[in-house]
């Protein structure tokens, strides 16, 4: 029956809003997940026996589909692989912590209460003694917009609890620009905040909604091995602890304080909030942790242009996961990422293949899978910091986090707005199939700051990360809506994002034909994409405009 409705509706429509290129193929897509994301590679965590096995693989796939190596220059010869240096930290042993207030110690699980991850400060371990707790709001301090969540609080030494997300979450308006969530409402931006002042720890108080995942989530992310770029300071951008509760835990502990989290939740969204101190509230955690340098792998495969190879289009995917982790209430604790990003890796290897079998454009194409992502964007932190090829004449980067396998989408969309030309070139390619583009649906969950795009656009190089829309042939956006919201509750970073024989990938299919076509069309021109008047990168990619010509 389902078969036979796809049919009418396909009918229905011009055959060019979901038809592939013919050059795809659906069966190589689905294979290529279904080995990725095989427990066989343990769910490819970075530094693992899977993670080694993944990226060997990835190898002689590329090689298979006719690449050149465009890794590191190993004895004069480029490697297929970019080392990436990292840190990894581990705990080791138990980890204990608790809040005391009122003379009642009130003790948290480990993954159930509170999250705290592995220290990445180059120590072994890690002890707070009943220190004391403030509340600082959402944790920004944002002087071109007069505000500052820390005024009048010295945090040095003490714990630190904050929201998630920005002020501007709950109204949708605001001196944040309203429900798209600016990087000050990362946590990531919140942890660095906390260690320029010196905090002895973060705690970000978790809420599935300005968070736009749930606890499951946050528990698998954050209790797993962590990773960072090696750094000689670690101090400086990681507090001792860095932490997530759950809500009902901050609600009752501010309660025992004598204090209205709700109430102070809404205060702290109005310009002119004060931090607070929990009267009478500390904070003690004691744990262990295995710190080593590692180096994982960037896999860079490229095509080189047959008339301005120095000119480079970036296809950009993660090929890691979270490997092995905390059994989900089945017992199972391979993370698959199916999905998360076995999708991508399949699609950037067919993208290759569909490049070298074609004509020579005329500027070269580099297929980057890049190592980390699910760490921080770290594996595409390091090639931004350390690029094999001049960031000036990188003509964009097109990153891929993600396919749905539910079958075809009118639409397309991007994670965040970037503000960039190379977003109208996708629009108009999108046109140009009788498909249209939806702007990212929750902008208020951050997914600009969330993909390996990021680190190539904080430096100038016109990005996005593309993805499948929500406005399905068949179901339209109830049925779309319907799967995302499914995905990120039951499956997104959990054992269950593995591959099912019922998945269909004809709208990958179509997916794909259309970033071919917008890649193409990139590398035979002459033009480089630009960002808009407005974006806070366009400074620094015009600071470049003399190296492009």
């Amino acid at each position: 029956m389902k078969k036979l409705l796809l049919a009418a509706l396909v009918a229905a429509m011009p055959l060019a809003a979901f038809a592939a290129d013919p050059a795809v193929n659906p069966a190589r897509l689905a294979t290529d997940i279904k080995v990725l994301s095989s427990d066989a590679f343990e769910g490819r965590g970075p530094a693992t026996p899977g993670g080694d096995k993944t990226v060997a693989w990835i190898i002689g796939q590329m090689i298979a589909t006719g690449l050149e190596p465009g890794g590191d220059l190993r004895d004069g010869k480029r490697a297929w692989t970019q080392d990436v240096p990292l840190g990894r930290f581990e705990m080791k042993g138990p980890v204990t912590s608790s809040f005391s207030v009122g003379g009642q110690s009130i003790t948290l699980t480990q993954g159930e209460q509170i999250a705290i991850r592995a220290a990445q400060t180059n120590v072994d371990s890690v002890n707070l003694a009943g220190l004391p707790v403030v509340f600082a709001g959402y944790g920004v301090d944002a002087p071109e917009r007069n505000w500052n969540d820390f005024a009048g609080m010295d945090v040095k030494g003490k714990v630190v609890i904050v929201l998630i997300n920005d002020p501007d979450f709950e109204s949708g308006k605001g001196d944040f620009g309203g429900k798209a969530m600016t990087y000050y409402g990362r946590w990531t931006y919140k942890y660095e905040q906390a260690a320029r002042l010196g905090a002895a720890a973060l705690i970000v108080v978790h809420e599935t909604d300005p968070a736009s995942y749930g606890w499951a989530t946050v528990k698998n992310s954050n209790t797993n091995v962590m990773f960072d770029i090696v750094r000689d300071k670690p101090g400086e951008v990681h507090p001792p602890v860095e932490a997530w509760i759950q809500r009902d835990v901050a609600v009752d502990l501010f309660r025992r304080a004598g204090l209205d989290f709700d109430a102070l939740k809404k205060k702290a969204a109005r310009r002119g909030f004060k931090a607070v101190a929990l009267p009478g509230a500390t904070f003690s955690a004691d744990f262990k942790v295995d710190h080593q340098v590692i180096v994982s792998q960037n896999v860079v495969g490229v095509l080189p242009g047959a008339k301005r190879p120095d000119e480079r289009v970036f296809f950009t995917a993660h090929w890691d996961h979270l490997g092995v982790g905390l059994p989900d209430a089945k017992g199972d604790t391979i993370y698959n990422g199916a999905v998360d990003n076995a999708t991508g890796i399949a699609a950037l290897l067919e993208l290759g293949r569909m490049y070298a079998a074609g004509p020579r454009p005329d500027r070269s194409i580099v297929f980057m899978a890049v190592t980390a992502e699910e760490k921080g964007l770290l594996g595409s932190e390091y090639y931004a910091a350390n690029p094999l090829y001049p960031l000036a004449t990188t003509v964009a980067d097109l990153n891929m986090d993600g396919f749905s396998p539910t079958g075809p989408a009118r639409d397309y969309t991007t994670s965040g707005d970037g503000k960039v030309s190379l977003q109208d070139d996708l629009v108009a390619a999108l046109e140009a199939r009788d498909r249209v583009f939806t702007p990212d649906p929750v902008p208020e969950a951050g997914h600009f700051f969330r993909s390996d795009h990021f680190p190539f656009a904080k430096r100038g190089v016109p990005a996005i990360s593309v993805g499948p829309g929500e406005d399905l042939v068949v179901g339209g956006v109830a049925a779309g809506k319907a799967y995302s919201d499914m995905y990120i509750k039951d499956r997104y970073h959990q054992p269950a994002d593995e591959w099912s024989d019922d998945w269909d990938l004809s709208g990958m299919s179509a997916d794909l034909s259309l970033l071919h076509g917008l890649g193409l069309d990139l590398a035979t021109s002459t033009r480089w994409p630009e960002w808009q008047a407005g974006s806070e990168f366009k400074a620094i990619r015009d600071a470049t405009a003399g190296d492009r010509h």
